[in-house]
């Protein structure tokens, strides 16, 4: 079966450019017993495929050559493995291609889609892995109480959207960080935060000690670098801290970190989150959330892309931060 691909040709350095990545054509050998030939309907494009181009993320890294890993949403087209049946969706590692076999590993390792879930697409986003981590960040770490202050950045994203949707609906206050005009609209006129601010056009220190003049008692970072650094400084006593993301750290060296005195001086909880962590939540994590979007509690952003030749052109336009929430290529 003659398929499309897209390849990473060679190494990203600093932030990736599309001749970082070829298109590309090849072929699927015969179906093996417990494997399944699936089609791919949509490709999820997050931020820790870039870290693995580097060969700095806990999964195995993409080298030069590779078809560019990641999930997808699939439906199986034939299958030798029982766990998958004959038209089921599912969002499973898939690679960039416009169809893939699926060995035991990748099934096993795969999620059905519940039909419950429309569009399909939000399966990949909100209501997929960026949905569990907020939900696991959230109701597992932050121990959050009514009227607290929460912080989060990269606000605009899924994983940032979902939190401080959570934290609103749990009482607290919630106050974003994104970049951009934009996407600090999204998220105080429909995400419903209390602020937003947007630290490329405003100094983020002083803007925190103004909307914060008690401290920050939850941040949720998915940056790190200076925006680590600068929410650090404005902790309130006991805080916590959620470290989710690296999106400073992704297209170069990394960043300088926080001073971790400012962690002691606040007496801070500061814990690491990793979603594999917390899969067996994630049956509990899609109920709930689709309980508070479908109450209109709860939004979801979505920036589509058609086709598999736009894959490459909307990662990269991921990794400069010019996406408008989840980002998803549909072929």
């Amino acid at each position: 079966m003659k398929i499309e691909h897209i390849t990473l040709v060679r190494t990203p350095e600093g932030v990736p450019l599309e001749s970082d990545f070829a298109p590309g054509y090849g072929s699927l050998g015969a179906l093996a017993d417990g494997e399944a030939l699936v089609r791919v309907h949509a490709l999820s494009l997050d931020p820790y495929l870039r870290s693995a181009m580097s060969g700095r993320h806990l999964s195995a890294a993409i080298q030069p050559g590779d078809v560019v890993r990641g999930e997808g949403w699939v439906e199986v087209l034939e299958s030798r493995h029982p766990r998958m049946a004959v038209g089921t969706h599912w969002v499973a590692a898939c690679g960039w291609r416009s169809a893939a076999l699926l060995d035991r590993a990748a099934i096993d390792a795969a999620r059905p889609i519940a039909s419950a879930i429309e569009p399909r697409t939000l399966a990949l986003g909100g209501l997929g892995m960026p949905g569990l981590t907020a939900w696991a960040g959230f109701h597992r770490m932050c121990e959050a109480k009514t009227s607290e202050t929460l912080v989060v950045s990269a606000a605009s994203g899924a994983v940032g959207a979902t939190v401080g949707q959570l934290a609103r609906i749990a009482g607290c206050r919630v106050l974003g960080i994104a970049g951009g005009p934009e996407k600090c609209a999204w998220v105080q006129n429909v995400a419903k935060f209390d602020a937003c601010i947007d630290y490329r056009q405003r100094d983020l220190r002083s803007v925190l000690r103004e909307l914060a003049p008690n401290g920050v008692d939850i941040y949720f970072d998915n940056v790190g670098g200076d925006v680590l650094q600068a929410v650090s400084e404005q902790l309130a006593l006991r805080a916590r801290v959620v470290l989710c993301g690296l999106m400073a750290n992704y297209n170069g060296p990394p960043a300088p970190g926080p001073n971790p005195g400012l962690w002691i001086k606040a007496r801070a909880t500061v814990r690491g989150l990793v979603v594999y962590d917390h899969w067996a939540h994630f049956d509990t994590m899609v109920q709930e959330l689709l309980s508070h979007h479908r109450a209109d509690r709860l939004h979801f952003r979505e920036e589509l892309h058609q086709g598999l030749h736009a894959a490459p052109a909307a990662f990269c336009r991921l990794m400069r931060g010019e996406n408008q929430g989840k980002v998803v290529v549909r072929l």
